[in-house]
């Protein structure tokens, strides 16, 4: 085997050569590749945009162990629990505090163009609830009745309301029937779940659901004394508290809320046969292309034979080709989905971003793509017997 590398690197580069010759076939060849390449590429994107977007939120949770109902099932369909589960998670060694926060997912007008879309709706508790700065420092702001804060980051048409916050200029709008005030922003993003968020304290929050019970919350918050271990004192809030709440850390909700979308909605699964489509579209073009070339070459490839060089030979020659349309395909594949992100973040404000390890991911499936191909396509040429080609 190492000779038979040695070789190809003193040999001729007929590979190439036997691409560059028919330049038509080789552009064409790159373009479905490429094309193949832009697929995955959008695929992957939107399904990391899927499981980021929506657990933006988790991630920038100031608590170490979170509660919740059994009955829930993502962020924005939460179900309820008694906040006696928070005043007995209290007693666990290891808690410092335990907090109620409530969340809904309703329709509002656009103070803009007064048109209905769905946000979030979040009441917090009178302490930092999120690691985001510009809530953190208008947490007094809330408290004012009916005053909420707006996702600067939301999806729509809000420059020119956004820009009167910005000013200083109240807004005001309708959820549910209630007149309420927008006097701050902060950016959280869009997700695929909601068009935006709006935070507010819990008591707003219980003047906007008059039929929400105080006492129904819908996420608790555990902040542990320094020291303390999370699983360890999940573990004892779990044998504590009675089987009608569900402790998780904070990790774990949000492995929580991915879950739901891989397991419990369409849309991953989506996402994952797009990526499975892009792969079959490419081994399905290169193959055509090499297949072509063999058949085109099936004579000379025969006089090599004849002359002694083993089929391992002629399998590299077909397997140089398949890594040179591979390397050369995926430049391309590679440029134009980085304008496609950035036109996807800007029509729909999803965190779309291209990242090193989703290049890497995609260039190792183009090779493994053209090499399958190129396997593919040598049996014929590993059966051709060099008398019954003259």
């Amino acid at each position: 085997m190492v000779g038979f590398i040695q070789g190809i690197g003193r040999r001729t580069p007929l590979g190439w050569l036997q691409l560059s010759h028919e330049k038509g076939r080789l552009l064409v060849a790159l373009s479905g590749i490429a094309f193949a390449d832009v697929l995955m590429f959008m695929q992957l994107g939107f399904q990391t945009a899927l499981y980021d977007s929506n657990t933006r939120l988790h991630q920038n949770l100031l608590t170490d162990i979170v509660l919740i109902s059994p009955q829930a099932r993502n962020l924005i369909s939460m179900s309820t629990f008694s906040r006696r589960r928070l005043y007995q998670a209290g007693d666990i060694p290891g808690v410092k505090s335990a907090e109620a926060m409530y969340a809904n997912i309703v329709s509002w007008k656009n103070p803009q163009t007064r048109q209905e879309t769905s946000v979030l709706v979040m009441g917090l508790p009178n302490q930092p609830t999120f690691n985001i700065p510009e809530v953190n420092q208008q947490l007094d702001t809330i408290k004012l009745p009916d005053t909420f804060l707006f996702d600067r980051g939301a999806r729509g048409d809000y420059e020119k309301a956004i820009a009167q916050i910005e000013k200083g200029q109240k807004v005001t709008t309708e959820i549910e029937r209630r007149t309420i005030t927008i006097s701050g922003l902060f950016k959280v993003g869009a997700s695929f779940a909601a068009d935006g968020n709006l935070i507010t304290s819990s008591d707003n929050f219980l003047r906007l659901f008059p039929r929400r019970e105080a006492s129904s919350i819908s996420i608790g918050l555990i902040t542990l004394k320094p020291g303390a271990d999370p699983k360890q004192v999940a573990n004892s809030l779990k044998s504590h508290l009675q089987d009608d709440v569900k402790v998780l850390t904070r990790e774990e909700f949000i492995k929580f809320e991915e879950n739901y979308w891989k397991t419990n909605t369409s849309i991953g699964f989506i996402f994952s046969l797009g990526v499975g489509m892009g792969f079959l579209v490419g081994i399905i073009i290169v193959y055509q292309v090499l297949s072509t070339d063999v058949n085109a070459h099936i004579k000379e490839y025969a006089t090599f034979k004849a002359m002694g060089y083993r089929n391992l030979y002629l399998l590299g020659v077909v397997f140089e080709e398949a890594i040179i349309l591979a390397v050369l395909g995926f430049i391309p594949g590679l440029v134009v989905p980085l304008g496609l992100y950035r036109m996807t973040r800007n029509a729909t404000n999803l965190p779309v971003y291209m990242t090193v390890a989703r290049a890497l991911q995609v260039l190792i499936m183009t090779i493994i793509m053209c090499m399958i191909s190129g396997a593919i396509a040598t049996r014929k040429l590993q059966s051709a017997d060099p008398a019954d080609m003259f």
